[in-house]
Parts: structure tokens; C-alpha cells; sequence
């Protein structure tokens, strides 16, 4: 019998818990990851696979439609396999997956790479991530203090009447000189952080860039930055915010440090307080997959106890 998992699994699930699981789902054999993606203008349909021996196997199934009015603009599905016998086991709440996965790495790469005082974080873009991202940070940096900039200024606005305590900016240079974690969650395709802001000992989290054609940040800033990434194979030739600077020679692979397989050795890690650090989050099928897996084992500890 194959098992539903709802959204009401958030509730036995904690991030702690679940970068455990992701440093655990690191030290087992190597995932293969293989991404389709469609394209219909700004419309994308983005089928994503991947297989840990060890683990288990999943397919993702996600659509991503910008323009959608009163719906959410990224939808699909998740399934979950047997690694022994490759029978389907569970059906996991897409939407839950999505928001745990997406912050969980980048709270992963944040709790290794930034400050560990760090406490003015500034989030880039108003939406659903952003909102997330309150959560993930504020369960590892005690104290943290959030700031939002968006386009547009009511969407910045809404939010903050949504989450207490957060301000809105409307000077994106000053906020970002101001910040000591800054994590870009926007649709953008063109970079809007420029290196030139950047400041000693910063930390970014670059979230929203998944396609060839999205950037959020500059050529400069990922030169004056050491770089990491969750997965080298599905970042360095799949993402606009990497593809492109390499295609240029701004950057080039032996400029990208570590990725998460790299945890293990330590090289995955700041080496100094005035460093600048960039994460690019690509969001990998592998870490669907360690984040449903332990999903599913939250869930079923949670139902028979």
C-alpha cells in the first residue's frame, strides 16, 4: 500500500532534524540526478529524478508558472520508491517538500559558511521562499533580525504585515551593505546584487536562480567571494547564475570550493571572519529525496507512537 503524506507531517518535523538528515543522505554513495526541463515562454514544467543507493529513489514532477493570479505559481508532485525493490512507497506532499528542501540547503550552507554571530539577515524577494526562510534561520541564528526588499513595495509590505519584527527596505545597496546574510529568492534574470556592494565577512544565499536563463548576482560578487554549491553537477552547467560567468571567464570550476559530498572532509566551511561567502542553492532531485525520506520516517515515528 502506498502512503499519503499530507502537510500535517510539518508538524513532527524540525530543521535540526532535518540537516541531520541531509549530512546523513552526504556521507551515502554519490546520488545520480538526471533534470528534464519544458519550456512554454516564462512557463516551465521541470521533471527532476534522483537514486541514492542506500536511500531509495524519487520523481519530481513540478510546474512553475509565473503568471498564475490566486494560485501558487509552483505546483507538482512526489513520489517516493523502494531502493531495494523499486515499489512505489509513499506520495509526499509536494508543496511540504518543496518548502523544506529549498530552505533546508540553504540553512545548511548558511550554518557552515556564515558568521556564527551573524544576526541581520537580509531576504531578497517577498514570496513564498522568503517567508520560509524566516523559519529555517531563525531556528539556528538565535537573535536574528530580518529585513525584507522587494520590487514591488507592497508585496515587501504585506509580508511584514505577515511576519512581526520584519522591516522593509527600500534602498537594496544600503540593505545589502547593511546585512550580514543576504539570500536572493526572486525570479529575476538579471543580477540585481552587485559585488561593489558587497562587504568583509557577508554570507549570500542564492536561492531563486534555477534556470540557464536566471541570475541574481554579478560577475563581480562571485569573483570577490569564495563559492560553494549544494551539488557541482547540478549547478555548474544547468545554472545561469554559474553557466554564465564561466562562459565569460569571470570564474572558473576550480573557483567552486566544495559541495555538500565535501561536508565530511571539513572543506565545506568558512576559513575566516572577514571572508565573503556565496551558496548557490540549486535545489538537487538527491536532496528532494533525503528531505521526503525523512519525511516519511518523522511521519510513520509520529503515527506509531
Amino acid at each position: 500500500m502506498i502512503e499519503v503524506v499530507g502537510p500535517e507531517a510539518e508538524a513532527v518535523m524540525t530543521w535540526a532534524g532535518l540537516l541531520a538528515a541531509f549530512e546523513a543522505g552526504h556521507r551515502l554513495p554519490r546520488a545520480e540526478i538526471a533534470d528534464l526541463f519544458l519550456y512554454r515562454d516564462r512557463d516551465v514544467l521541470l521533471d527532476r529524478a534522483a537514486w541514492i543507493s542506500g536511500l531509495g529513489s524519487l520523481v519530481k514532477v513540478a510546474t512553475v508558472f509565473p503568471g498564475n493570479v490566486g494560485l501558487p505559481t509552483v505546483n507538482g508532485v512526489v513520489a517516493l520508491f523502494d531502493d531495494a525493490t523499486g515499489v512505489p512507497k509513499a506520495f509526499v506532499d509536494f508543496h511540504l517538500v518543496t518548502k523544506w528542501k529549498t530552505a533546508g540547503d540553504s540553512l545548511l550552507a548558511a550554518s557552515k559558511l556564515a558568521r556564527k554571530g551573524s544576526r541581520r539577515f537580509l531576504l531578497v524577494g517577498a514570496g513564498t521562499v522568503a517567508r520560509s526562510m524566516v523559519q529555517a534561520y531563525g531556528a539556528v541564528f538565535p537573535g536574528a533580525e530580518f529585513t525584507v526588499w522587494n520590487r514591488s513595495l507592497a508585496g515587501a509590505e504585506r509580508m511584514a504585515a505577515d511576519v512581526p519584527g520584519l522591516a522593509v527596505a527600500t534602498d537594496l545597496e544600503a540593505a545589502v551593505r547593511a546585512a550580514d546574510v543576504i539570500c536572493t529568492a526572486t525570479m529575476s534574470t538579471e543580477p540585481l546584487i552587485k559585488g561593489a556592494w558587497l562587504q568583509p565577512g557577508q554570507h549570500l544565499d542564492l536561492i531563486g536562480a534555477y534556470n540557464p536563463r536566471m541570475r541574481e548576482v554579478d560577475d563581480t560578487a562571485m569573483q570577490r567571494a569564495r563559492l560553494f554549491v549544494d551539488a557541482r553537477a547540478t549547478t555548474l552547467h544547468h545554472i545561469g547564475e554559474l553557466m554564465e560567468p564561466l562562459k565569460s571567464g569571470a570564474i572558473t570550476e576550480a573557483d567552486v570550493v566544495a559541495d555538500f559530498y565535501d561536508l565530511a572532509s571539513g572543506a565545506y566551511a568558512r576559513r575566516s571572519e572577514d571572508e565573503i561567502t556565496i551558496a548557490k542553492n540549486g535545489g538537487g532531485a538527491h536532496l528532494d529525496l533525503m528531505t521526503s525520506a525523512y519525511v516519511l520516517d518523522q511521519w510513520r515515528k509520529a503515527q506509531a507512537a
